[in-house]
Formats: C-alpha cells, sequence, structure tokens
C-alpha cells in the first residue's frame, strides 16, 4: 500500500510545479521504433485498395439514392435484375456527374482561391510539436485559417448577392463538382506520393505500392509558409462544406421563399464546426495528424471530396424535398438545438484543453483570443501522469472522464446532422454510422500505439481513465 502511494506522488503532478519536458532517452528509443513500418493496418494492402476503390463508388450511390429516388435505398429486386439496375446507377453517373468543365471552374477556383489566401493573409505563428521523424525538431505553422475564412465569407457574399455566382449553383451541379472533387482527390493522392519518393522524403514505406499511396509518404509537405496538411484539414473540407449549407438555403428561399428552421441548424452546425477550427488553428499542430500522420490518399481524398460531400445528405435532402416530410414540433427544435450547442461546447473546449495543455507541456503556451473563447477552455495548473518516456498523460478537465471526451462530443453532433430530418430518409444517418466507425478504429490505433509509447504508464492512466471515448459507457 505504501508502495502504491509513494508511485502516485511520483508520477502525478500539476504543470505549475514542473519544468519543460522533453523525450528521455528510453522515450526516443520507443520514438524510433514506432517511427517505422511496423505492421498492416485496414486490411492491408487488398483492404486500402478496396478502400479506395469501393468509397467512391458508395458516395456516387448515395447521392443517387438521395437525389433520383427519394431518399430510399434501391437495390436488385432479384438476380435477372442485377445488370438492369447497375445499367441504371451507371446511367445517373453518366448524365447528373460527368465532370464537366463548368465544375472544374467552380471547384477549382476554390481550391485555388484558398491556397492563395493562405499565403497572402496574415496570421498567428504556432511552433508545433516536435517531430520524432525530423529528430525532435519543432515546425512553425502559419495560423491564418480564421482570416480566410472571413475574407471567404465576403467574396461569396458578394458573388452570390452580385448574380456572378449564385451559390445554389453548388446544388444544381452537385454531382459534376463531386466527380472533381474525387478527382483532385485521387490526383493530389498519387502525384504527391511520386514527388515525394522522387526527392527520396519518403518516411515508414511497406514496401507495397497501393499501400504507401493510401497511407501517405510526405510527413508535413509544404509551399513556402503553407503545412499543406493544416491547409487541407481545414480550408477545403469544411469551408465546401458550410458552403454547401448557405447553397442549401438559397434553394430553399428561392423555392418556398423561407428557410426551414431545419436548414438554419445545418449553417449554424456546419459554421460551428468550420469556426471552432478557424479560430482555434493553433492548436491543430499539437494533434497527432500533425506531427505523425502521413499526407495520403487516407486523409487527402477525405479531405478534398469525403467529407464536404458525404456529410451533407441532411442538406442536399431539404434542398430538394417538401418541408413537411421533415418538419418538427417546437419542443423537437428546442431539443435538437440544444444537443447540438451543448455538444459543441464539450467539443470545442476538449480539444482546447488537450492542445493547450500541450503547449503548456512544452513551454509554448501564449493566450491567442478569438471568438468565441468558451468557459474552461484552458486548464490551470491541469493534472496529470508523469511517464518514462518523457510525456504527461493528461488526467483533467473533460480528460479525467474519457481518454477521448471530443470523439463522444463529435458523435453526437454527428448524429444531430442526421436526426435534423428524422425519418424521412436513412441516408444522412451515414455519417453518423461511418463516423463511429472510424473513432472506434481510431481509438484503437492510438491506443495501441500509446501502450507501446508509455507500457506501464500507459497502464496506469487507462486505470485513472478507464472509458474510451463514452464515459461510463464505452
Amino acid at each position: 500500500m505504501a508502495s502504491s502511494k509513494k508511485n502516485d506522488t511520483k508520477s502525478y503532478g500539476a504543470v505549475a510545479d514542473s519544468k519543460v519536458v522533453a523525450p528521455t532517452e528510453q522515450g526516443r528509443e520507443v520514438d524510433k521504433k514506432l517511427d517505422q513500418h511496423l505492421n498492416y493496418e485496414f486490411g492491408g494492402p487488398w483492404g486500402v485498395t478496396a478502400m479506395m476503390t469501393g468509397f467512391p463508388m458508395l458516395m456516387y450511390y448515395l447521392w443517387i439514392c438521395l437525389q433520383f429516388y427519394d431518399g430510399h435505398i434501391v437495390y436488385p429486386s432479384s438476380l435477372d435484375d442485377v445488370k438492369p439496375f447497375l445499367l441504371r446507377m451507371w446511367g445517373h453517373v453518366r448524365d447528373d456527374a460527368t465532370p464537366t468543365p463548368y465544375a472544374f471552374a467552380i471547384y477549382s477556383t476554390f481550391f485555388f482561391y484558398q491556397l492563395l489566401l493562405a499565403f497572402i493573409i496574415p496570421g498567428y505563428k504556432q511552433e508545433g510539436l516536435p517531430v520524432p521523424s525530423l529528430n525532435y525538431k519543432t515546425l512553425i505553422y502559419n495560423c491564418n485559417a480564421l482570416g480566410c475564412f472571413y475574407t471567404t465569407i465576403v467574396t461569396v457574399a458578394w458573388l452570390h448577392f452580385s448574380d456572378t455566382f449564385r451559390l445554389t449553383e453548388v446544388i444544381d451541379h452537385f454531382g459534376e463538382i463531386m466527380s472533381v472533387a474525387m478527382i483532385y482527390g485521387f490526383a493530389v493522392s498519387f502525384g504527391m506520393y511520386f514527388i515525394t519518393v522522387l526527392r527520396g522524403e519518403q518516411i515508414r514505406m511497406s514496401g507495397n505500392f497501393a499501400y504507401d499511396v493510401f497511407m501517405g509518404a510526405a510527413l508535413n509537405p509544404r509551399i513556402g509558409s503553407v503545412d499543406l496538411k493544416m491547409w487541407a484539414e481545414v480550408r477545403i473540407p469544411w469551408v465546401i462544406l458550410w458552403m454547401i449549407s448557405l447553397a442549401g438555403a438559397s434553394k430553399q428561399y428561392d423555392e418556398y421563399g423561407y428557410v426551414t428552421a431545419n436548414m438554419w441548424f445545418m449553417v449554424l452546425a456546419t459554421f460551428l464546426y468550420l469556426n471552432a477550427c478557424c479560430k482555434g488553428e493553433e492548436c491543430i499542430p499539437q494533434t497527432w495528424d500533425m506531427f505523425h500522420e502521413k499526407w495520403g490518399f487516407m486523409v487527402i481524398f477525405w479531405n478534398f471530396a469525403g467529407v464536404p460531400f458525404t456529410y451533407c445528405y441532411s442538406i442536399i435532402y431539404m434542398a430538394t424535398h417538401d418541408p413537411a416530410k421533415y418538419e418538427f414540433s417546437t419542443l423537437g427544435y428546442v431539443a435538437l438545438y440544444a444537443t447540438l450547442l451543448t455538444a459543441y461546447y464539450i467539443f470545442d473546449t476538449s480539444m482546447s484543453q488537450k492542445s493547450r495543455f500541450r503547449m503548456q507541456m512544452q513551454g509554448t503556451y501564449k493566450f491567442r483570443w478569438t471568438f468565441p473563447q468558451l468557459p474552461w477552455g484552458t486548464i490551470s495548473n491541469p493534472k496529470y501522469i508523469q511517464t518514462a518516456h518523457g510525456n504527461r498523460l493528461l488526467i483533467d478537465g473533460w480528460w479525467k472522464y474519457a481518454r477521448k471526451p471530443n470523439y463522444a462530443a463529435d458523435l453526437v453532433q454527428s448524429l444531430s446532422w442526421a436526426i435534423v430530418i428524422w425519418n424521412a430518409s436513412p441516408i444522412p444517418y451515414f455519417y453518423p454510422v461511418f463516423f463511429v466507425t472510424v473513432l472506434v478504429h481510431r481509438c484503437g490505433r492510438d491506443f495501441e500505439r500509446c501502450a507501446i509509447k508509455y507500457g506501464k504508464d500507459w497502464e496506469e492512466y487507462c486505470k485513472v481513465v478507464p472509458y474510451r471515448f463514452i464515459p461510463y459507457v464505452y
């Protein structure tokens, strides 16, 4: 008993009582092991090949069901109907999702405009975490997403209200633009792979072409001051998704003369998510996505096409269907909005707590005021477990209730995005169902890595924080 107490005294602490930490020699040896290709994930080469070919087909299928079959799941009625069914599906893709020059112009203009803004808009300089792959070098990130976002709002408003480019065009040409987004996803993924290999900058390679394209070859690809991985994570998917919500609202207004409370919900929900990413962009360099995850098809295609063109299904449904099919009672709307705002608060503050804790650990934390700064976004003297690796594991704030509390909040938000049309169509429920699968798998990947990295300290941490991401449930 006395031994246990002594260990607790040694392992637990508060940031204010200690110096900036760095990996120990033992920690560096573990990091060196983790910075190699250890085993195949996602089912290996066959699994990732199936995902690279199957997911675009699934995107087309779900969009066709939503757009042309009143949101119902359609399938062949018999074996004899399989061929005619496939021909009908192909006909919809051919006739309504061909990547036209007009669609290329829309997506490309947006894409390169966001890249231009990333270069020219002033930003907040944030130092990232030490990167083991770069011998613990820290990179400086130009966090200007918020300025780029506000500039985009002004630009889009001028284009829409001047009739230069009305947002409803996004809804009217959704299939075509989605196809272009997929082309960009494939082109950048393969292009980035070949460029990285030709420059000899590849890391953690398996030796299998398909698998390495999927996982990526580059860790921190940059063009000048723009970190492409961080730029693509925020500036492309969430800005497009928010614009799709505005396009849906514009479509409703043109059709009915008003915008439903359900559609306003999606405008608010996508705005909150995008604004959270932009206002807290300095927190992103502290995440696993930046200092460990490579920039491959898994991330690139998802940012360029997957997120904006699958998370929007409730918006597309509402933009093309009678509001009577999904209207709520007043109490229903109150519950829906309250759920969103509560989940958003937990999501925002939990992400902020963890990232700012890491900055406190590193000695790089400086308060950056952006709107809105929510209460409890930063923990004063947070409690932690000191590991033999040298890192510290946060056990305070939201993080004393679960190892991934942000995942639980994120999942509730995704579910609310589907519930907004209730049972009018099952298609929007793809987002939360897919998302919970991703979160469970990501937890497994992350925790397996942490178990290797921290050893017995991870076992102690799991005793202190037993739940993965849903407190008292999972």
